[in-house]
């Protein structure tokens, strides 16, 4: 795992991914979509091999400015109908709106239909973490956060405004917003068991004030606390980027700004470390698992047998690049790993067949006469088939139109001052942020990757 220090148990090990196919049911479409979809590209995409991840803000568009290199670059990733003939998608640490009107944003900017199922939101993974999705949460960020909480599953969902209407007393700072009554029906309010962080909310000091009162008081702000009760409740969070690149010279503050003020006040009040029972968006591994996963679906939708290499596209060296190398150390470990038992599968049958005075070519993998020992290297395997389908490898390409820039000093993957912007549970590793490949812009990547893979 990347990350420094256990996350708690709702957090899935990476070696448990081989055999647990992430979020089965966000991906299904009948045939007679799948044909209608993919019936006109299935010939003319049989040599690819590989697919895209793409970063958004700052690969993309700047803001809400489209930069001059994106439509063209989809262009030719399309056919003469618009329709994709490499399997791409858009994996983005936004969490304030909903994938689908990402989706329609998307296909706006770039004049190309980009379909739900091709954009993974940083909070996307939640989905999969249902031991809290009936449990009462209390959601910060912006946007149609009931929603989005509700789309992933969260049944029991109250947001910051609502605790900030309920408990009056709790948000001092701004004079002009203070009500003088508190509400009658405050000790009524049910308990908080877990917190949400979507992302960046527009009030910081509401918002962090508001959870570390949920904190302290351990899910009931409207008590007076008496000691602190620690471990504090669970919390999620979704997307680390310190920094993002909008229409501004300069990068902005991103969630993980944030994060990094509610770790500093809640240690300081408190004299604990406050800790996270999951952390996802880039670069957590669970999320490109989950885009890997949506990119073998797609290369099956467009005829072929699968993806060997992905080609992950981004503007920041700290979360785009970082998260494709730790994937990438994954997948050299996943395959290493395979290669062992495979290797230990042949052991086992040559001694099987010796005994036997069987030649090894004669058995029959699925013999049941085999030993224990081969029974049992063959159940640690179920899941073989599903495995095959992911990609062997995952290369990281930066771009210099957005966070990182080469006359940027404080944002770096070298140099003799790097930087690190990224979460304080992850592992400060240099080689991690190292790109695979550098380019001016995603116009020159995606020609870079069908010049290497010689695809046109």
């Amino acid at each position: 795992m990347a990350c420094r220090r256990w996350l708690g148990s709702a957090i899935m090990p990476a070696d448990r991914w081989t055999n647990s196919p992430p979020f089965i049911g966000m991906f299904h479409l009948g045939k007679s979509v799948i044909q209608r979809r993919f019936r006109h590209r299935q010939a003319s995409s049989r040599s690819a091999k590989f697919g895209f991840l793409f970063d958004i803000d700052g690969v993309i568009v700047r803001g809400k400015k489209v930069l001059p290199s994106a439509k063209e670059t989809f262009s030719i990733l399309t056919d003469n109908n618009g329709e994709f003939r490499v399997p791409c998608l858009f994996v983005t640490n936004a969490g304030n709106t909903l994938r689908q009107n990402k989706a329609k944003q998307l296909s706006d900017w770039l004049n190309v239909k980009v379909h739900e199922d091709q954009v993974v939101m940083s909070h996307s993974p939640l989905k999969m973490f249902r031991q809290f999705h009936d449990k009462h949460v209390l959601v910060s960020g912006q946007g149609p956060v009931q929603e989005i909480a509700r789309g992933l599953g969260f049944t029991r969902i109250t947001t910051v405004e609502t605790l900030r209407h309920t408990f009056t007393n709790l948000d001092m700072v701004d004079h002009k917003r203070r009500k003088a009554a508190p509400c009658a029906f405050e000790q009524y309010f049910p308990k908080i068991d877990a917190v949400i962080l979507f992302g960046e909310p527009v009030r910081w000091e509401t918002n962090l004030q508001i959870i570390i009162d949920v904190l302290l008081t351990h899910g009931k702000p409207g008590q007076t606390q008496k000691e602190t009760l620690y471990p504090h409740l669970p919390v999620l969070a979704c997307n680390m980027d310190l920094l993002w690149m909008a229409e501004a010279p300069n990068p902005r503050f991103g969630h993980g700004c944030f994060l990094h003020c509610l770790e500093s006040l809640y240690q300081k009040i408190t004299g604990h470390e406050l800790k996270y029972t999951a952390l996802v968006g880039k670069p957590s591994e669970i999320t490109y698992h989950h885009a890997d996963y949506l990119l073998s679906q797609q290369s099956r939708l467009l005829g072929l047998d699968g993806i060997s290499t992905i080609y992950c596209i981004g503007d920041n060296p700290e979360t785009d690049i970082y998260g494709a190398n730790l994937y990438n150390r994954y997948l050299r470990k996943r395959l290493k790993s395979k290669q062992k038992r495979l290797s230990a599968k042949a052991v086992v049958k040559q001694a099987v067949a010796h005994a036997s005075g069987q030649q090894v070519s004669d058995m029959d993998d699925d013999d049941d006469d085999s030993s224990e020992e081969l029974e049992m290297l063959e159940s640690q395997s179920e899941g073989e088939e599903f495995v095959d389908n992911f990609a062997k490898s995952c290369e990281s390409i930066l771009v210099c139109t957005g966070v990182y820039c080469s006359e940027r000093d404080f944002v770096t993957y070298g140099g003799k001052r790097p930087s690190n912007h990224n979460h304080r549970d992850f592992v400060i590793d240099p080689d991690l942020k190292r790109p695979c490949h550098v380019t001016q812009n995603v116009l020159e990547a995606v020609q870079l990757v069908f010049e290497k893979e010689q695809f046109n």
